[in-house]
Formats: C-alpha cells, sequence, structure tokens
C-alpha cells in the first residue's frame, strides 16, 4: 500500500493528554501501529484509559464498529524506553513546554532513533530552530554535512487540544481539528511535506506558520487570554460574564477563562514566559493572578480547579 507521509510506524514520548490524543488518531484515522513511552505509569495509565473512553463512546454512538475499535485499540502499545521505538518512522514528543528539557529528548531521539526517522515536537511556542540545534552531533560544526542531516529531520507539528474529535458539554464543537505546522530553519521540505501529509492522515487541517514566538496561534491567542484574566483581576467583570460576552457576544465555543482552564493554566503561562522573554514586548507579560493560580497549583481541568472547579478529576 502506497502511503504519501511514509509513516509505517509512529512513535509517540509522553502520555498525557495531548500524547495520549495523537497516539488515538494516529491509531484510529492514519491507522499506523503506535509505540507510546512515559516514565510515569499513571500518566500511561490515564492516557490508555482515555483512549478506551473515547472508542467505547464513539462505538456507543454508532460513530464507530466496535471491531474498527478494537483495531485501533491493537494498534496502540506502551513501551519501556526509546531504544524500542529505534525503528520508528517519526516520533512526536508532547512533553512540557520546558527548552532545556526537550534539547535533551531530541539529542537522544538523534542519537537512538534511525537517521531517516522524522523528529517532531508538539511544542505550542518554543523555537523549533533551537529544538534542531540540539541534535548536532557532538564535536560536528552546525554546517558539517551530518548536523545539516539531522537537524532537516526537526519539525513543528503542533496539535491543538483535545486532539480527539470531542464535543463540549453544552454541545458546542470544541476546536480541535487543527494542526499547526513549524519549519526551523534547518528542516527540509521532504520533512515537512511529510509531517503535513501525515497530519492530514490524522483527519486535521493544517496552517503553516514561522519560527516564532508562539507561532501563528499562540502569539495572537495569549494575550487575549492573559487580558480577560487581567480584566477578572482587576474586577472589570465577573468570570462568568466575561465568558459569557464572548460566548453570547461574539459566537465563542467557549469563554477565554474556561479555554484557559481547558489548555492548562501552567500551560498558558509557560507558553506566555517564552512569548515574553522571546520577544522582549511587554504586552506577553503574565499577569500575577494567573501566576498565583499556577503557584497554588489551580491548573484547570486537569487538576479539578482553575477558574472553575471540575468534579471529572
Amino acid at each position: 500500500m502506497s502511503i504519501a507521509h511514509g509513516i509505517k510506524q509512529l512513535g509517540v514520548l509522553g502520555a498525557g493528554q495531548m500524547g495520549a490524543g495523537i497516539a488515538f488518531v494516529s491509531a484510529l484515522r492514519a491507522k499506523v501501529p503506535v509505540l507510546v513511552h512515559d516514565k510515569s505509569q499513571e500518566q500511561l495509565s490515564k492516557g490508555l484509559a482515555l483512549m478506551d473512553k473515547l472508542l467505547a463512546k464513539d462505538v456507543q454512538k454508532g460513530r464507530l464498529q466496535q471491531a474498527d475499535a478494537d483495531e485501533a485499540r491493537a494498534r496502540v502499545r506502551v513501551v519501556g524506553s526509546l531504544e524500542e521505538m529505534r525503528d520508528v518512522d517519526m516520533v512526536v514528543e508532547a512533553v512540557s513546554e520546558n527548552l532545556d528539557l526537550k534539547r535533551t529528548i531530541f539529542k537522544t531521539f538523534a542519537q537512538t532513533l534511525k537517521p531517516e526517522a522524522i523528529l517532531a515536537t508538539n511544542t505550542s511556542s518554543i523555537s523549533i530552530t533551537k529544538i534542531a540545534a540540539a541534535t548536532i552531533p557532538e564535536g560536528k560544526g552546525a554546517a558539517s554535512e551530518e548536523a545539516k542531516a539531522t537537524t532537516s529531520r526537526v519539525v513543528g507539528l503542533h496539535f491543538f487540544n483535545p486532539v480527539p474529535v470531542m464535543r463540549s458539554s453544552n454541545g458546542w464543537p470544541v476546536p480541535q481539528k487543527l494542526v499547526e505546522l513549524i519549519s526551523a530553519i534547518q528542516t527540509s521540505k521532504d520533512t515537512l511535506d511529510r509531517a503535513r501529509a501525515f497530519a492530514e492522515a490524522c483527519g486535521k487541517e493544517v496552517t503553516t506558520s514561522q519560527d516564532v514566538p508562539g507561532f501563528v496561534s499562540n502569539a495572537l491567542l495569549m494575550p487575549f487570554l492573559n487580558e480577560a484574566i487581567m480584566c477578572l483581576e482587576k474586577g472589570v467583570a465577573t468570570r462568568d460574564d466575561i465568558d459569557k460576552t464572548f460566548k453570547l457576544g461574539m459566537a465563542h465555543p467557549m469563554g477565554p477563562l474556561q479555554l484557559a482552564d481547558f489548555i492548562g493554566l501552567d500551560t498558558c503561562l509557560s507558553i506566555q514566559q517564552t512569548l515574553y522573554h522571546g520577544t522582549g514586548d511587554s504586552k506577553y507579560r503574565p499577569s500575577v493572578l494567573l501566576e498565583r493560580m499556577v503557584d497554588a497549583q489551580w491548573l484547570g481541568k486537569k487538576s479539578g480547579r482553575g477558574f472553575y472547579e471540575y468534579n471529572d478529576n
């Protein structure tokens, strides 16, 4: 069978909400075997439970046959180390927004995985070019053939949360069909083309962005969310009135404070810090309230409390 993207086996590093979602759509929509690795057994258990829940719901709603659900679930396999991903055709990193962590991971990818594998990051704000530079072999210059070969395989594939097809409690579709494709200055056209084809095979629409802090999506979204948080902090309006204004007045599926909860307030803070330090522009400076909520571990839906409280955690 001819596969445009050439991905016959995928690796996913990180089994949190994003990693589990990427593994899910890759197995169900793109129909490729997926190897998942995470150091946290708790994360793995939660990620697999999420897949089982989503598949069961799709079967119950008649959107999926049981046999297709079973096949998709069988395509996902947990592995105990990156060594077991050695032969994947592409790996997607989906860990927390920390440049040093990602640099370490991509250096390991370059040393461990086969030399033609695509090395993709799901980062939502960090420079793909900086991440790619971490793959340069020790002792080699950036202009060496070895450096060109490994850095050209690095690409940004920014999936949006939630990755699977889902609907919010009020019936509105949650924005999730998008994948943002970002090229480092080192990324090859072949890598970009194959990464795009794979995202489309997962049922996604693809937009492209230059490698700037926050890319297109978060360079626009985060100041909006931050302004909403500052309006709450200053007492301009209540939480409910801020969110209702955008749901009813601007036809947004959910208000900015609820959206921040769904993204994760720690993630919002990390992205805003990346934008602020990367540009030096004060419009990206995070609000004090956001920082204090993260200090309190009020991280949004995933922790059970953010601007709202959630009983399903």
